[in-house]
């Protein structure tokens, strides 16, 4: 959803054109993804999604003077309260991760301080725990651009009936929503891997195949609007607050626009083929009114398909990207959140691209021996239990997360690294993190989890107990934030 568009609303002859658009360039990318010369240079990158607060901890909807002070590195998301910085691509060899580090801390310090200009404070978190019901229900909670306010027409206009919000863990939350607002709750970082075409299957299966573990090790987003749900809640809320689905359209087995998949892939091209097959375009966007080329330079723009891959939220979603001298792919990882500290967010870029390495080059992939209901279902044990969760992994059966990494994942992360020429010094210390979590049982959500008990352990939702408990718990987790310390090593002390 990074593209500009022209208008929020379209006619059905625009939706026909464009469909036909559609189909025209599926069968260009499969051309070009057969006859042409891509980039294949490795690299990785980042976006960063991050909230705005005010004195009181409280969403703060002052993007747009936020981003007057900013390059282009930064934009807005959908919340007023949110925005988005983007770290150039680099090479993960040798300090590579650790340029990655400095180049995150300096931006987040440019958003800071023009946060700061405008009575703003900066939290990097998977979901404000702070956010409240109330707030969703103002209008005001949207970014006014077109891109925004045309995607919550065509979700709501597809959908035909209000966003139902159902979440449960240790507490209930239910409430039906007339706007697509508590997507503006998920707040991720999304890590980039540039891959050659005929290598990009493997990487993808195997993101998809670790995607439990990654999920449950770097929960953070344990709160939602006051409540104590699953340990990563942007995976349940996202999904529901972009679903274009009726309850008889679910029970039909019509796909989800936020989607983990359903199948190990052969190629790139099923997922874009998925994309057209599957899923009706929700912002019919023409090129001409987009100001998009056909051609960058030997490259076909491809917007068409470009666009409609913007609106499936695949967990792992693929990327083509035409921009330079040359086209590349590469796969987008999104299901991390936001946090809980720079070092936190680049110890999980390492774990990531070690174990990616790792299993992506096995002549006995780890896809060919667990079923990929079996890595749906790990997702979601994941997600919603975090570090106590319970994962399948071939040869080991059933087995708590924290013994699947401590003593397996790990060293595959490690051994991919050493394959990806990182320097021993900057592998250890990235790994050391991710051990730290596992040994003690402590990541954002833990912590938030553990802390929000020490404060107020009988509050309940929705009371101003819980309101003030809150707060003070979203204080102190910026003061952590700030140490830069990893979050393994947070006191559970609250000020």
């Amino acid at each position: 959803m990074g593209e500009q568009i022209s208008v929020d609303s379209y006619t059905p002859r625009q939706r026909t054109v464009y469909r036909r658009q559609l189909e025209e360039e599926l069968e260009a990318f499969d051309r070009h993804l057969q006859e042409a010369e891509f980039i294949d240079k490795g690299t990785i990158g980042l976006e960063l999604e991050l909230n705005l607060v005010d004195d009181r901890m409280r969403p703060h909807t002052t993007n747009q003077q936020v981003l007057q002070t900013l390059s282009d590195e930064y934009q807005a998301e959908v919340g007023q309260f949110n925005v988005e910085l983007n770290h150039p691509p680099l090479s993960i060899e040798g300090d590579g991760l650790s340029k990655l580090e400095q180049g995150l801390q300096e931006r987040l310090d440019h958003v800071r301080r023009a946060a700061g200009e405008v009575g703003s404070q900066l939290a990097m978190i998977g979901t404000l725990p702070t956010l409240s019901t109330a707030f969703l229900e103002d209008p005001e909670w949207m970014t006014p651009e077109n891109r925004y306010s045309g995607l919550n027409r065509s979700v709501m206009e597809s959908r035909g009936e209000l966003v139902e919000m159902h979440l449960w863990r240790e507490e209930t939350y239910g409430h039906d929503f007339d706007s697509i607002a508590p997507e503006s709750a998920c707040t991720s970082m999304q890590l980039h891997l540039q891959v050659k075409p005929d290598m990009f299957a493997n990487a993808w299966n195997a993101s998809q195949a670790i995607a439990g573990a990654q999920v449950a090790l770097s929960a953070n987003s344990p709160l939602f609007l006051g409540h104590r749900v699953w340990h990563e809640s942007r995976i349940p809320v996202f999904k529901q607050a972009i679903d274009t689905r009726t309850k008889e359209l679910i029970n039909q087995g019509v796909r989800p626009r936020v989607w983990f998949g359903e199948r190990w892939i052969t190629s790139v091209f099923d997922l874009f083929e998925e994309n057209v097959r599957y899923f009706s375009p929700l912002l019919p966007e023409g090129r001409a009114e987009a100001g998009k080329p056909e051609m960058l330079g030997d490259s076909p723009g491809l917007h068409y398909l470009n666009l409609q891959n913007g609106t499936i939220w695949r967990w792992n979603r693929p990327i083509y990207d035409p921009n330079g001298e040359l086209s590349h792919i590469r796969v987008e990882n999104r299901i991390l959140p936001a946090g809980p500290t720079v070092k936190d967010i680049i110890a999980d870029a390492a774990f990531y691209y070690g174990c990616v390495k790792t299993l992506a080059d096995q002549t006995r992939p780890v896809w060919s021996r667990l079923s990929f209901e079996a890595a749906r279902e790990n997702f979601r044990q994941g997600a919603r239990h975090g570090l106590t969760a319970n994962l399948e992994w071939p040869t080991l059966g059933t087995l708590p997360v924290t013994d699947l990494v401590e003593h397996h994942l790990l060293q595959i992360a490690a051994d991919g690294l050493k394959t990806l020429n990182v320097s021993p010094s900057c592998a250890d210390e990235y790994l050391s993190i991710m051990e730290g979590r596992v040994r003690n049982r402590q990541n954002g959500a833990m912590w938030q989890l553990n802390a929000l008990n020490r404060i107020a352990p009988a509050s309940r939702p929705e009371t101003a107990e819980r309101r003030d408990a809150l707060e003070r718990l979203l204080r102190q987790y910026l003061k952590n934030q700030n140490t830069g310390a990893p979050v393994h090593t947070w006191s559970l002390e609250v000020e």
